[in-house]
């Protein structure tokens, strides 16, 4: 398995969500240390002005335009990564939005939205890359969240939907790497809080502003595990020592950490009067922002 992995100056890399937050931090990241980037969202103009970017700067990447609920739309994605660049070495899923509300009080409607983008996205990402990955040897990273493991009340649906993704993961990665022996690694990033856009492209149900509960990661902090995974075959990498503490707490004291999960009620909303409700769940709202405002770094 290590030899199917390249150092990542010798990688393709396809990265959906590389609008803004995480995918953005790791499409700079990656480029800095010479990986060819294929870069993936529904913001045709940021992805645009990103890569010109990049391009200015000596590195190689292009960008695809897609909502990755769509299959067919992501089968695209891959097919011009190959017509681009001939093969695709790691495959990214990081594209998500999350909402902030009741479970008794979101819409129906708005929770299939956030399945179709947080669980159908990595989905259809994953299984239009594996046949390429196959091919060659390569990686498959899913981005999930210590959410994956452990409820956050006020965004009941994005952890379902991260619980979901990792059930995914591991079955697929039974299926593929022990059934299979295939030479694919396939990794779960499981991140605590990250000061990113999150919260400004969240759908919204509370009275006043959302916002995520420190202390917050540095988005490249994440960046650097996925590229660890991209470089090194890795099962699951939490990201954060409170994820760590959190997920550990949750699977030794169940009920401890129910009781203490009451207290990020309060810690994730501001006391400001909530503005934009919709969010990013229907139509892309990304600036190419990296950070959000969890540590005052509004960039």
């Amino acid at each position: 398995m290590a030899s199917s992995l390249k150092p990542l100056d010798q990688q393709v890399m396809v990265i959906t969500g590389a609008s803004s937050g995480i995918g953005l931090a790791t499409a700079q990241d990656a480029a800095r240390r010479g990986a060819k980037l294929v870069l993936v969202a529904r913001s045709g103009d940021v992805l645009e002005a990103i890569v010109g970017g990049l391009r200015a700067s000596g590195h190689d990447a292009v960008h695809v335009v897609a909502d990755v609920s769509d299959r067919a739309q992501v089968e695209n994605v891959a097919a011009q990564a190959i017509a681009r660049f001939g093969r695709i070495d790691t495959w990214v899923n990081d594209a998500g939005c999350t909402i902030y509300g009741r479970l008794d009080e979101v819409d129906e409607a708005d929770s299939r939205r956030l399945f179709d983008i947080n669980f159908w996205g990595m989905v259809n990402g994953s299984l239009a890359a594996l046949p390429h990955l196959r091919m060659t040897g390569g990686a498959l990273v899913n981005v999930g969240s210590e959410a994956s493991e452990v409820a956050i009340p006020l965004q009941g649906m994005y952890s379902a939907s991260k619980h979901a993704v990792k059930g995914f993961t591991d079955a697929l990665r039974i299926e593929i790497e022990q059934v299979d022996g295939a030479p694919v690694s396939i990794t779960l990033i499981e991140p605590t809080a990250v000061d990113t856009p999150l919260p400004r492209h969240a759908r919204n149900y509370l009275k006043n502003e959302p916002k995520l509960p420190g202390p917050q990661l540095d988005p490249h902090q994440v960046a650097a595990a996925i590229l660890q995974a991209a470089t090194t075959p890795t099962r699951n990498l939490k990201v954060g020592a409170i994820a760590s503490l959190d997920v550990a707490v949750g699977k030794l004291l169940p009920g401890v950490a129910d009781v203490l999960s009451v207290f990020q009620v309060p810690r994730q909303q501001t006391d400001q009067p909530a503005r934009e409700r919709e969010g990013a769940l229907y139509r892309p709202r990304s600036e190419g922002r990296i950070y959000g405002c969890g540590n005052g770094k509004a960039r």
